[in-house]
């Protein structure tokens, strides 16, 4: 008997085991997770999608930003060219960041969706098919083995019962041997239900057997039908993960830009830029241009000439185009040596936050409060234009504009016959005066 009790004494340990009436609800539950992971990896691979545009978006602001400051600002030459491939690397990795972003929202999204579809299909009263099938198999293959299962529980509590009833009986009859209240009658009696309970036991005992016996002889084909509908759950879950593993590396795949030939490219073109910076032909230009190397009108002895006002000195001209102003004359205050506010000492600062963006500007010792790369505070004042003629700029410092276009001269005509303007673009520099005309 004690042996009986033995048996049970470990059954807790066994009682979260699949086997157990029920306890296949956590295959079927698979169906679910599936579908509902199949909705998760599509909202991850929409947030990443956002995280990818905005900071393409960032990268295409910035960019469009400082090659404005630069190209407004002092620095020039094959380094200003240099500086300005920053802002192109910029341009260009934010378009293959919008196409990280494209990629995940029409294929790699679109492709999960599309799996998803396919993979389970939802019931009119709720649930999936493919669900309802594998619960029908698992309750269908369970059903003999946990009818069995039933009886041999309900054995193995008479037993248990029996084997209770046969000790306190035996407990009576031990103490009426001991009381002289009991009469040699009851002792009788108590003696007969002792034998009587013995023998319920043994009944019991080999009911409980039995029923054993029968259960375990159920529990093979039990086993087999179970895990026939449990292998038909892995074949689905089988092409759940394979689809998942291909998916996972179809996303590495759009995400990782270094396998990418137009990413390898780009920094290619930039370090090639970044290379052919030449610092002694950028010395010879500013000195050529707002140096020693610039050619001097020295004052000279001159007959008066009354036509002598209009016609300043000539200059290679487009066709039907009044004659251009010499570029060979002395720098006027506030020429091109001097794009930008950069003589009036300055300060940018340089210091960044996580949250805020770029200062504008910061004073330094010297009382400065701008950008030494933004407009001047006068940038906004001039008198309007019209270009009568087509100009390209024959220097660095000058405008190009075509016939018709409107710009802002923002200082007046120069004994050279040169204007500084503003087009509307933002970009300043010189322009012919005679190529313009008042609005």
């Amino acid at each position: 008997m004690s042996g009986s009790y033995d048996e049970t004494a470990g059954a807790d340990d066994t009682m979260d085991s699949f086997w157990e009436v029920g306890n296949y609800k956590r295959a079927v539950k698979r169906f679910d997770d599936g579908h509902r992971l199949c909705n998760d990896l599509m909202g991850c691979l929409q947030e990443r999608a956002k995280i990818e545009k905005a900071y393409g978006d960032q990268l295409t602001a910035w960019s469009k930003r400082w090659r404005q400051l630069i190209e407004k600002g002092p620095q020039y030459g094959s380094v200003e060219r240099a500086w300005l491939a920053v802002m192109t690397e910029a341009e260009k990795v934010s378009e293959l960041h919008q196409d990280v972003k494209n990629n995940l929202v029409n294929e790699d999204v679109e492709k999960v969706k599309n799996w998803q579809k396919e993979a389970y299909h939802k019931q009119m009263i709720g649930g999936f098919k493919e669900a309802k099938e594998a619960e029908e198999g698992f309750k269908k293959a369970q059903k003999p083995w946990a009818k069995k299962l039933k009886e041999m529980e309900t054995a193995k509590k008479a037993y248990h019962m029996a084997c209770k009833e046969e000790k306190l009986a035996a407990a009576r009859e031990a103490n009426g041997k001991t009381e002289a209240s009991v009469t040699p009658d009851q002792q009788k009696k108590l003696h007969e239900k002792v034998d009587k309970c013995k023998q319920d036991v043994q009944k019991a005992k080999e009911k409980y057997e039995k029923s054993l016996e029968e259960l375990n002889k159920c529990a093979p084909p039990y086993m087999e039908s179970m895990e026939q509908v449990f292998d038909q759950c892995q074949q689905h879950e089988v092409k759940r993960l394979t689809f998942l593993k291909e998916a996972l590396l179809d996303i590495k795949r759009h995400l990782n830009l270094t396998e990418n030939q137009s990413y390898a490219t780009i920094y290619r073109e930039l370090e090639r830029t970044i290379l052919s910076a030449n610092t002694q032909e950028d010395l010879k230009w500013f000195s050529n241009n707002h140096g020693p190397g610039m050619h001097m009108n020295w004052p000279a002895f001159e007959e008066y000439n009354p036509d002598q006002a209009s016609a300043p000195p000539k200059k290679k001209k487009p066709d039907g185009a009044p004659p251009t102003p010499s570029t060979d004359h002395v720098a006027p205050p506030g020429d091109r040596s001097s794009v930008s506010s950069y003589e009036k000492n300055q300060a940018y600062s340089t210091e960044w936050s996580d949250d805020e963006q770029p200062a504008a500007h910061s004073g330094n010792e010297n009382g400065g409060n701008g950008n030494s790369f933004e407009e001047d505070s006068t940038a906004g004042k001039g008198v309007r234009v019209r270009a009568l003629y087509d100009y390209d700029g024959q220097e660095q410092d000058e405008l190009s504009f075509k016939a018709g276009d409107e710009l802002t001269k923002t200082e007046d005509e120069d004994e050279q016959g040169w204007c500084r303007g503003r087009l509307d673009s933002g970009r300043e520099g010189l322009y012919p005066a005679n190529y313009v005309e008042p609005i």
